[in-house]
């Protein structure tokens, strides 16, 4: 039997699940905030950005697998605002193995929408989320 076959997360919502067992994974996020908004800062402000494209690979299907693109896109708003600039197309691709939970993911995408909206109003539009099962160590997206 492949790796590919035998690694997976927890799916569903029940209480052994992934989606309620990933706040370790949140907490780190939180923790690194202040680092990865000075890396976006910097990088925002030597970039000219059409598109921004963000890879989680490895996305499993909890709250954090969206909570860390909230906070980058948030970030990313924030500072092209600040500098007047438009906010980039801004491409997210969610990749597991084809054993994920897809569906909770599915359903986690539309509260990140919902949540993208309060914070950016019709910015949101600006994002885009796909979600591909698949190994990241072949190929799985065109770019």
């Amino acid at each position: 039997m492949e790796v590919v076959e035998v690694l997976c997360m927890k799916g569903g919502l029940g209480d052994t699940s992934n989606a309620q067992n990933s706040f370790l994974q949140k907490k780190v996020i939180s923790l690194t905030k202040p680092t990865i908004h000075k890396a976006i800062t910097n990088f925002c402000c030597n970039n000219f950005l059409a598109t921004l494209r963000i890879a989680d690979l490895g996305c499993s299907s909890g709250p954090s697998t969206l909570f860390d693109v909230l906070e980058i896109v948030t970030i990313v708003d924030k500072v092209c605002k600040n500098m007047g600039n438009q906010l980039p197309e801004i491409q997210v691709f969610l990749n597991d193995l084809p054993g994920n939970d897809f569906n909770t993911i599915s359903k986690s995408v539309s509260i990140f929408r919902k949540d993208l909206e309060k914070i950016m109003g019709a910015r949101a539009e600006s994002c885009f989320v796909t979600w591909v099962p698949g190994s990241f160590y072949s190929s799985t997206t065109r770019k």
